[in-house]
């Protein structure tokens, strides 16, 4: 009897989340995926702590998905030593989730969201920069975001 109620509930969710991703500008949609991450290291630690290995795995291959399909594929290879550092910099994330995964440690995790949370920081201040020159120039500076990030966006809300 309710089924359809939640269902419905659930669609609209969908549609207001494809909504603000499709109409985000490229700084909002990197934001995104650096507050998903984020909350999805929250989770997997959480998990953790409770002993829910199955969700645990689950946060963390979100988190995983996050930082490979969203953040490393949303670099410009254009970007030179910074975006090749930032790529190595997210390989290294995956790779210590992956490590806090199997080995079941906190600090890993802690040690991922530290640098998340780091990154995201300068993210926004960069961003707030860009949108406050971009109100005079009309979007001046944003960048396209190819369709993976996008995607990866709207899994990571």
């Amino acid at each position: 009897m309710f089924a359809p109620q939640r269902s419905s509930a659930g669609s609209y969710r969908n549609l207001d989340l494809e909504t603000s991703v499709a109409q985000a500008d490229p700084h909002k949609l990197i934001e995104m995926l650096f507050d998903g991450a984020a909350g999805a290291i929250a989770q997997a630690r959480s998990a953790l702590r409770e002993g829910r290995v199955p969700a645990k795995g689950e946060a963390t291959g979100r988190a995983v998905r996050i930082l490979d399909e969203g953040l490393k594929a949303s670099l410009d290879p254009r970007g030179g030593e910074l975006a090749a550092n930032l790529k190595s910099l997210y390989e290294y994330m995956t790779h210590r989730l992956l490590e806090a995964n199997l080995s079941n440690d906190d600090a890993k995790y802690a040690e991922v969201d530290g640098m998340l949370e780091q990154l995201r920081d300068a993210w926004k201040r960069i961003a707030s920069q860009v949108r406050g020159g971009a109100a005079a120039g009309a979007g001046a500076g944003a960048a396209p975001v190819s369709a993976a990030a996008r995607s990866a966006a709207f899994a990571a809300a």
